[in-house]
């Protein structure tokens, strides 16, 4: 999951970087987010991705262009700026799973009960 992880940090960059809103969305999408495979994804987030993944390849390319650009030349702003923003509720999501699994981790392994070396016992 880190992978997937570093992979929507990048798209959320290119999002939050200079340029038209409808440029970052298809760069961010194209570079980081194209090849991700919803099935790859937590399943909390599964269908989320697989919707977006749908909005932007819903629409036929014509003359050459990719399915991505075709999708976003055919979205309004507002359309573009809130996929962009289910892109950061996706982040969000993943880093929070990313972040109750690695809680729920035990400290040590069972059995290795470590003893506190006598140097770093405080004395009275």
């Amino acid at each position: 999951m880190t992978d997937h992880l570093d992979r929507f940090h990048a798209a959320l960059t290119v999002l939050a970087g200079h340029g038209h809103i409808k440029q970052r969305l298809i760069k961010a999408f194209e570079d980081n987010l194209v090849d991700i495979h919803e099935d790859e994804l937590p399943v909390a987030i599964k269908q989320s991705f697989a919707d977006l993944r749908h909005e932007m390849h819903r629409v036929s390319p014509l003359n050459g262009e990719g399915a991505i650009c075709a999708s976003v030349r055919k979205m309004s702003l507002t359309e573009a700026s809130e996929i962009a923003g289910r892109i950061v509720s996706l982040y969000g999501e993943m880093a929070r799973q990313r972040d109750d699994m690695q809680s729920s981790l035990p400290l040590t392994e069972a059995g290795d009960e470590t003893r506190v070396p006598p140097f770093l016992v405080k004395s009275v």
